[in-house]
């Protein structure tokens, strides 16, 4: 499978400014492939040394943090020459072993020409336990396959060139073909062996088996926070956050069993986690959103939105019998295809729009900020006249330069009201073309 992150890692090896980098991410989703492939496509050599794995590996990391004893030790172990400018040296598991994250400051100030990238999951909780400075070392985030790269991986390349181009009106065989696709992509979701479990054996069921694997495995994880909160709250959050995906979220609402400050600290993990994406609301439409972000009012993204309607208990048989996409489970996947697409564009600056007056109350589902400038978004069917909620944030916020409407209707615009419409596959690209 191709991956954006692909174009990513090259740009970093072959940058004068390189760093040694750290993939973040969540489980399976593709990150120790991706730094494979690299290091097979474009150096003549490369070591993977997978820490969680091969606990002996820690060894290295007990002593002297000097890199070039390191690398003189990793030498002799996996009987392979280092050679900077030509070795590619992946450092695995991280997490596993914090003073091997430790030792990437000196790996930059003392051999800075030899490639190091390191990997891991859970990658805040080792952070937060050591001394790091900042500013030397570089990260990437990896997600799941958006739909652009699911496409890709079926070999759609025309599809991929169509939503990788400047939204326009499709002639209409070429729109149903896409909202197939993306039926197909609601269900399958981005996990990579979910992708290619389904390519393989076009059926939906395999995929279903693999959604479920992967949340035991997710499971077993929630282990390893033990010391950071209660094991059966992170469960039983993480299940209710999925089931309550479009909805505008208190503590409360998110288990019976355990305390507000229990819960509270429950979600903040699995946010650190990758687990689940947390979209603060904002109450005025602008610069700079971060900053009067509440903290009180917010709503959850899940990872992958094959994992979350696993997690959601939907009646998988009828919801595949749907033919309107923003019918499925009363909309709440829609949200969550365009909430997923666009963190993979905003990263962590996306939020939603909530206005709680005594007069009005309103609310745009998603909010982004592109080159300074702040457009709402909503996820919905109907005419431009059912959309009160952004006809009132334009109104309220006169220098937002438009709203945008993404549904299953193709594209169009409405100049004088500032919106356009778009095709819910445009969702991960369009931001290149505002």
């Amino acid at each position: 499978m191709k991956r954006r992150i692909e174009k990513q890692l090259l740009e970093w090896k072959n940058s004068r400014r390189r760093k040694p980098l750290i993939v973040r991410g969540a489980r399976q989703v593709g990150k120790t492939w991706s730094v494979k492939k690299l290091g097979s496509d474009h150096f003549e050599n490369s070591i993977h040394l997978d820490l969680e794995k091969n606990r002996n590996f820690h060894s290295l990391f007990e002593g002297d943090l000097d890199p070039r004893l390191i690398v003189q030790s990793i030498e002799v172990l996996t009987k392979t020459k280092i050679t900077s400018g030509k070795t590619l040296l992946f450092i695995d598991e991280i997490q596993s072993c914090p003073r091997a994250i430790m030792s990437l400051r000196y790996f930059y100030e003392e051999m800075p020409d030899l490639h190091v990238i390191a990997a891991g999951s859970l990658l805040e909780f080792a952070l937060s336990e050591i001394s790091f400075p900042v500013g030397r070392i570089q990260y990437l985030q990896m997600a799941p396959l958006s739909f652009s790269e699911y496409l890709e991986a079926g070999g759609n390349d025309k599809l991929v060139e169509i939503i990788h181009s400047k939204p326009e009106t499709l002639p209409e065989p070429i729109h149903n073909l896409l909202l197939r696709e993306l039926k197909t992509y609601f269900f399958i979701g981005g996990m990579p062996e979910s992708v290619r479990s389904f390519y393989q054996t076009s059926s939906f069921i395999e995929s279903f088996k693999i959604h479920k694997e992967l949340f035991n495995s997710f499971k077993d994880d929630f282990g390893k926070y033990a010391a950071h909160s209660s094991k059966a709250c992170l469960e039983e959050v993480f299940v209710n956050s999925a089931k309550n995906i479009g909805n505008q979220l208190a503590y409360s609402r998110l288990s019976d069993s355990f305390s507000n400050p229990t819960i509270k600290k429950a979600f903040e993990l699995l946010v650190k986690a990758r687990m689940i994406n947390k979209v603060s609301s904002v109450g005025k439409l602008e610069l700079p959103l971060d900053v009067q972000s509440s903290s009180r009012k917010f709503k959850a993204i899940m990872l992958d939105i094959g994992i979350w309607q696993q997690l959601s208990g939907i009646s998988i048989g009828s919801e595949i019998a749907e033919a309107n996409l923003m019918n499925l489970y009363r909309g709440a996947l829609a949200e969550q295809f365009v909430g997923q697409e666009l963190l993979t564009f905003a990263g962590e600056n996306l939020f939603y729009w909530a206005r709680n007056e005594k007069s009005s109350t309103a609310e745009v589902d998603y909010v982004v900020s592109v080159k300074g400038r702040i457009y709402p978004i909503e996820v919905k069917s109907g005419s431009s006249g059912s959309l009160k909620s952004l006809h009132l944030a334009l109104k309220t916020y006169p220098d937002c330069p438009g709203g945008i409407v993404f549904s299953t209707r193709e594209f169009g615009e409405i100049p004088n009201q500032k919106i356009t419409f778009l095709p819910l596959y445009y969702a991960g690209q369009f931001m290149n073309f505002l």
